[in-house]
């Protein structure tokens, strides 16, 4: 089991703070600027829909992708209130892994958010979840996508950090110590994770290790071309700045080649 799948419930409490209509409005302005007609859009790795949602209301027909059963449990709840209560047309969810699901459909853009692509940590892992992003974009579509930036993480460091959050009825606290291994690209992410029920007093205690790789520029050009993509261009996520030692966060934009 993975952590996601084991705190699920909790996800949505852990990045409440997490402003994720900031980033549905960048991706609508990234879609206006790159693909303007576009109407339908594949999210990779949604977890609990945050994100689908949003796009939805921004006017897209959504698909949302995601292994983790528990995870697409609180999507499809959501999408059960939400077409109850009338509006847009709520986001379809399927279970799935980026590096091998096959919907049978094509998407005018196919986006992969908060470092889906950091978790392929080897070479086949990635190639395979780009051959997904192909397999699944329509013609003249583009593919959007982030990762951890590997200058940044090794001129920066990944540090200990402690985050505290109570809602819902649970105060969670999560204790993250990063081990960096800088000959094979990757992060070693250790979590501890302590969520008290208010109501009961029972304590759980979850731990686990993310391995999350980070990536320059160059392979992920590399990468994307042996399976018939192009990079477009790679910017800093929400600003669009040029890529520099204190961008964390990447942002890829990929087309057919």
């Amino acid at each position: 089991m993975s952590v996601f799948e084991a705190y699920s419930q909790y996800y949505d409490l852990l990045y409440r703070d997490k402003d994720y209509a900031k980033e549905a409005d960048y991706i609508k302005g990234l879609i206006e600027r790159e693909h303007p007609r576009a109407r339908t859009l594949l999210d990779l790795g949604c977890g609990t829909g945050r994100h689908d949602f949003l796009l939805t209301e921004r006017g897209y027909r959504v698909t949302g992708v995601d292994m983790s059963a528990d995870m697409l449990k609180v999507a499809d709840a959501e999408r059960t209130k939400r077409a109850r209560a009338g509006g847009p047309q709520p986001p379809e969810f399927a279970q799935g892994d980026v590096r091998s699901v096959r919907l049978g459909q094509r998407f005018d853009v196919v986006v992969s958010l908060f470092h889906v692509m950091s978790y392929q940590t080897s070479n086949a892992d990635l190639l395979a979840a780009f051959e997904t992003l192909r397999e699944h974009l329509a013609p003249g579509g583009v593919i959007l996508f982030d990762s951890w930036y590997g200058p940044t993480v090794l001129t920066d460091r990944p540090v200990v950090r402690i985050k505290r959050l109570s809602g819902d009825g649970y105060d969670v606290t999560r204790l993250a110590e990063p081990v960096l291994h800088p000959n094979e690209n990757v992060v070693d992410v250790n979590y501890q994770i302590m969520i008290a029920d208010r109501g009961t007093g029972k304590t759980e205690k979850l731990e686990e290790t993310h391995r999350m790789r980070y990536l320059f520029v160059p392979e992920v050009q590399a990468l994307l071309e042996r399976v018939g993509l192009r990079l477009d261009r790679a910017c800093e996520f929400l600003t669009d700045g040029e890529l520099s030692f204190s961008t964390w966060n990447a942002l890829f934009v990929a087309r057919a080649a």
